[in-house]
């Protein structure tokens, strides 16, 4: 039977796609689906550590991780043995495989899903680790099996060597699909070929809600509807805060001081209520499962009580989500609001694939380099709402002018969302017609 490998740099630990940034269960689930969908014929393989019912609901079949990457001084040092291999196998020299090679050489697609890993990002995740992608992807090529490198936010490259070698991957994979327009101007400013390099919408947008998901948090947002009061979301976490590195901790309440003045606006001036949640989870390991809050939690949690301390009524029109929600129940609550205010990408595609308005907030490029803000919001229509986080001035007015015109956003996302989905879905005809 023929068979598609998914891996690349979105491989981790157990339960982390699944139980962790929530934003990526929105990728990999309708990427499988999708997968299944458009290859009938063909058995899914792959890297990503999934739990025993979700192999069984999607129908693929996990490959250990240490084949892509295992978090030891042994990762470099095997990838350019599979490059030998590699190279070997592709003049018909007869060698010992390596268990990467092995598992190449069964299959005929290999999907690479890295997000906005790829390039200097990985570095946050493990040592070296886009190199070992790079190298990774070359020993495919060498083998000839079509690659593709997909739902991709590329960069930056800051080392030379590795750009190098980046470059001689890229020009050799079959397909990128990048999913902001703005990439394909970055890779032009970083030099890099854009000959097989398509666009389209990231695969999340296809993710789907549980239409049945009722709760205490749900019926709050239904209260303070019933009061004739707005309900605006808000979600951030250490990518957006105003020093790094992304998971300090504890934190100091002055790096808060935008955040606070932004909620005081929305209660005080706009007369909103405000539902605070993470887009992230946590998760103790088996044999005792247990799903948790996730690294934002604590932020937010931080953030409420900082709000608390400075006027104790502020209670009555914030909740705190204080409970990790899977990420179908986190899109329902996401669905009911009025608008969001997010610093987590996904949490604005939740929203917005639900048409709610949304203001995106930038990550703080103290912290890290990204672009998927911009990005995003741009293939909506929505670019005119994405705000940097430390600049009050300009987050106030652009929650203020979103806001003010609630319906008329809406309405926008209401023509642009169903055809965001189509050209998500389009990805997939694309991957299936490379000869």
């Amino acid at each position: 039977m023929k068979s598609i490998l998914v891996t690349g740099l979105c491989t981790l630990h157990w339960g982390r796609l699944q139980y962790g940034n929530i934003g990526n269960y929105y990728i990999v689930e309708p990427l499988f689906r999708q997968l299944h969908k458009h290859f009938p014929d063909y058995k899914i393989v792959t890297t990503f550590q999934m739990d025993e019912q979700f192999i069984r609901k999607e129908d693929i079949e996990v490959v250990p991780m240490e084949l892509y990457y295992a978090w030891n001084e042994d990762d470099v040092p095997n990838d350019y043995k599979d490059v030998e291999v590699a190279e070997k196998r592709a003049y018909h020299i007869v060698c010992e495989l390596t268990p990467w090679v092995e598992c190449l050489l069964n299959c005929e697609y290999v999907i690479n899903v890295s997000g906005d890993m790829w390039g200097d990002n990985a570095e946050h995740v493990g040592h070296k680790r886009f190199l070992v992608d790079c190298l990774k992807m070359k020993a495919a090529q060498i083998l000839q099996k079509k690659t593709i490198l997909y739902a991709v936010t590329p960069g930056p490259f800051s080392d030379k060597k590795e750009n190098q070698l980046a470059k001689e991957v890229f020009n050799k994979f079959d397909l990128v699909v990048i999913r902001e327009k703005v990439s394909r101007d970055n890779l032009i400013k970083w030099g890099f070929s854009i000959e097989h390099v398509v666009w389209a919408p990231c695969p999340s947008f296809l993710f789907e809600t549980n239409k049945d998901y009722r709760s205490k948090w749900t019926q709050s947002i239904e209260e303070s509807h019933e009061q004739q009061r707005k309900v605006i979301g808000i979600t951030f976490g250490g990518f957006n805060m105003p020093c790094g590195p992304y998971d300090m901790w504890p934190r100091v309440e002055e790096q808060y001081e935008v955040y606070v003045k932004l909620a005081e606006y929305v209660m005080n001036v706009l007369k909103a209520d405000i539902v605070i949640f993470s887009h992230t989870n946590g998760f103790d390991l088996p044999p005792h499962f247990h799903l948790k809050c996730g690294r934002d939690y604590m932020i937010l949690e931080q953030f409420y009580h900082i709000l608390l301390k400075k006027n104790p009524k502020y209670e009555e029109h914030i909740k705190l989500i204080n409970e990790p929600l899977l990420p179908c129940d986190i899109k329902k609550v996401i669905g009911s609001l009025d608008m969001l205010i997010t610093g987590r990408v996904h949490a604005s595609v939740a929203a917005t694939s639900q048409c709610i308005p949304t203001v995106y907030v930038e990550y703080d490029r103290r912290v890290i380099y990204s672009d998927k803000m911009t990005g995003f919001s741009a293939q909506l229509g929505m670019e005119e709402f994405v705000c940097e986080p430390q600049n009050w001035d300009g987050l106030r007015d652009k929650v203020t002018e979103c806001f003010r015109h609630l319906d008329d956003v809406k309405a926008r996302l209401e023509e642009t969302v169903p055809v965001i989905k189509e050209e998500a879905q389009s990805a997939f005809d694309m991957i299936k017609g490379i000869k």
